[in-house]
């Protein structure tokens, strides 16, 4: 079992290591856009699935309420969190459509859509990013997997060298948690 925990912790170095090298300006824009969304009276919708979807609640969350260190609170929306609406959107439209329909009802222009997925290739997120195209939000990704069909169908793709779920997860929320980070010290300087 000794081997197993050490190969699973050194497989998570390596990956967190690559994304330090490869994905530290995408991180930055990322942080960008919620900033410039933000400021400019918008909201964060963010969704998942699986996984994915308790880490959307995760980052909304550490925006409502705050990450690291005191102020406002932030507009932000796990479109995973409300099960009356995903099981009716599930039972009336399928389940390929309940983050599209979300995206309909709540988004609106000066938004940013932020998916997370490990393959890239969920039809619900697919169509959520269509949904957010069509009504004007600005769309971003964090994904895995060489990205799958997701990587092309939003502005901003941060993809993940790896084709671990775990340890694909373990970084999108680490890159989630350094993004609120800079957001809070934004926001707290803005109190100033």
């Amino acid at each position: 079992m000794t081997d197993s925990v050490a190969s699973a912790l050194a497989e998570h170095v390596a990956v967190m290591d690559a994304v330090a090298r490869e994905l530290g300006p995408g991180i930055g824009a990322l942080a960008g856009s919620v900033l410039e969304t933000l400021r400019g009276g918008g909201k964060v919708l963010i969704c998942g699935n699986g996984g994915s979807a308790a880490d959307a609640q995760h980052l909304a969350a550490e925006l409502v309420v705050r990450s690291s260190v005191e102020r406002q609170p932030l507009a932000a929306i796990s479109l995973a969190a409300d099960s009356s609406v995903l099981t009716a959107g599930g039972n009336d439209l399928g389940f390929s459509h309940v983050f599209e329909r979300q995206v309909q009802a709540l988004g609106r222009p000066g938004d940013l859509l932020l998916l997370l997925s490990t393959s890239g290739e969920s039809e619900n997120l697919r169509l959520a990013a269509a949904a957010a195209h069509a009504a004007g939000l600005g769309t971003a990704a964090l994904l895995a997997r060489g990205g799958g069909a997701l990587r092309g169908e939003v502005e901003l793709a941060l993809v993940v060298p790896t084709d671990s779920t775990a340890r694909a997860q373990e970084a999108h929320i680490t890159i989630g948690h350094i993004v609120c980070e800079i957001v809070d010290r934004a926001f707290s300087r803005d109190l100033g």
